[in-house]
């Protein structure tokens, strides 16, 4: 599978992306959400990790804007925050609308968990 991480922080999308690669698969990844309409509208990505809070655009203002795209509205979104509480994992799932959501810091195990959840087409 082919994945789009985007989060501002360095060492998360390093982390991410080792642990992808070291489960067979691929990955791209940006610092910011510039520009990851345009990407995922081209429909290549199986899902995106998407970090909630970023300094230019928040995740929840970001997925608002890719839910309300009609090219990008079914992409498969996976919060990957610290962001760990009951409600907070309720927000970003029920009220922001991601798929899943994956507690920083990732483990493999948390991960090949989320990964299951992935559509494959």
């Amino acid at each position: 599978m082919k994945f789009l991480i985007v989060d501002d922080s360095n060492v998360d999308r390093h982390l991410l992306s080792s642990l992808l690669h070291e489960l067979g698969h691929e990955t791209e990844v940006c610092s910011d959400t510039e520009g990851v309409i345009d990407k995922l509208s081209q429909g290549q990505y199986n899902a995106l990790f998407l970090d909630i809070v970023m300094p230019n655009q928040d995740g929840y203002k970001f997925l608002r804007a890719l839910r309300s795209n009609d090219s990008t509205a079914k992409q498969h979104v996976i919060f990957c925050s610290s962001k760990k509480t009951v409600l907070e994992i309720n927000y970003g799932i029920k009220r922001a609308g991601a798929d899943e959501y994956l507690v920083k810091p990732v483990t493999k195990e948390t991960l090949t968990e989320v990964l299951q959840k992935v559509p494959l087409a």
